[in-house]
């Protein structure tokens, strides 16, 4: 079975970090896009950050130079990597993927990670 497992999240001080995990499992032949995205009570699902399979990164503009993805390719694996932590960054956290199986290319979402910002 194909799917995305999220670990990481959790609670933390604000100024803290947290490192969130993404990792895809199953009958895969390729990893195209990857991103996180998250989405707060009330609000939208919103793009956190996107990494391409070439490694591009692109991030939303109230994280950047906070927030940083990666990826380990042979691991499978999507990295988010939240430093100075802000009260207004708790949310459910979702990564999602572009995985290459079967005969087709399709999007995959795992099942979300709480992190929360609290003193």
């Amino acid at each position: 079975q194909v799917q995305l497992v999220e670990s990481g999240g959790g609670l933390v001080q604000p100024g803290g970090s947290l490192r969130l995990t993404c990792a895809a499992s199953g009958s895969i032949e390729g990893i195209n896009g990857m991103a996180w995205y998250r989405q707060a009570p009330g609000k939208q699902r919103e793009l956190v950050a996107g990494i391409s399979s070439g490694g591009s990164t692109n991030y939303a503009d109230s994280v950047k130079g906070r927030f940083t993805i990666s990826r380990d390719n042979a691991k499978k694996t999507v990295y988010l990597q939240m430093n100075s932590l802000k009260p207004e960054d708790p949310a459910v956290y979702y990564c999602t993927a572009a995985l290459a199986h079967g005969l087709g290319l399709y999007d995959y979402w795992g099942q979300g990670t709480q992190v929360t910002v609290s003193s």
